[in-house]
């Protein structure tokens, strides 16, 4: 393992966070505070509490989730796709990296990325709420999959886009629907019965139930089964990438 090729594309990606890294803040915080406003503040004062959990917390997991899955997405998919445009990943691809030790450079950076995003916006949910995590292991372990995955599908994304349409075409149009219909901000047992059933064929909904647990120990599927799906997609996306990179997909073309 080439560690050195590593690190340099993990801090070449690290330093173009830190160049705009008030504005990487500062979205996120704005944008927390007015899904607070809307959300909590207009829907919370019809809906006092969902299984137990005040309406305002209930709605943090799944604030927390929508920032990561889309930070994670945009980063590692904007990361792999500027050399392509600008044809530098050939210098990459030259150069004594393998596959391997190229996603653990740029998903690597994606991944921190938006884990320090989800850091942010669960200290500003605090100052708006009353937090208490009950399992605060499992919380940890929710949002550093979450992050991974995401940035891993994000790479996948920025490899097979050819503009910059195509770039925010997946994450804006597929991922962001997907989560709001994900439990986001309900939970899907308000749901009639057969729109429960179909809900549960959203992958998302694996994702922000599990994580929601480990805050208040209240899920819509089994944790279990949350991991499984998580797990699932990662190792769906690593084999994605394993056979991009060994046909040269999208990247040699």
């Amino acid at each position: 393992m080439n560690w050195q090729a590593v690190v340099s594309i993990y801090r070449f990606e690290m330093a173009r966070f830190f160049r705009t890294l008030a504005q990487s803040f500062i979205s996120p915080v704005l944008s927390t505070s007015l899904y607070f406003v809307v959300f909590g503040t207009a829907i919370g004062s019809r809906i006092a509490e969902v299984e137990g959990v005040s309406y305002g917390a209930f709605i943090v997991p799944g604030l927390i989730m929508l920032s990561v899955m889309t930070q994670a997405l945009s980063n590692a998919s904007f990361g792999i796709y500027f050399p392509k445009f600008i044809g530098t990943i050939f210098e990459l691809l030259s150069a004594p990296v393998n596959f391997l030790e190229i996603v653990l450079g740029y998903v690597g950076a994606a991944a921190t990325k938006a884990l320090f995003i989800g850091v942010v916006i669960l200290a500003t949910s605090a100052l708006f709420v009353d937090l208490s995590i009950a399992h605060p292991l499992a919380m940890i372990l929710f949002l550093v999959l979450t992050c991974i995955s995401f940035s891993l599908f994000g790479f996948i994304i920025g490899i097979w886009a050819k503009n910059f349409e195509q770039l925010q075409l997946i994450p804006l149009l597929v991922v962001t629907p997907l989560v709001f219909l994900g439990g986001a901000f309900y939970s899907i047992a308000m749901l009639p019965p057969v729109w429960q059933i179909i809900t549960k064929f959203n992958p998302v909904v694996y994702l922000i139930s599990g994580f929601r647990w480990s805050f208040f120990g209240v899920a819509d599927v089994p944790i279990v089964t949350s991991l499984l799906a998580i797990g699932g997609f990662t190792a769906l996306c690593l084999g994605a990438i394993w056979w991009i990179f060994k046909t040269g997909w999208r990247i040699r073309q």
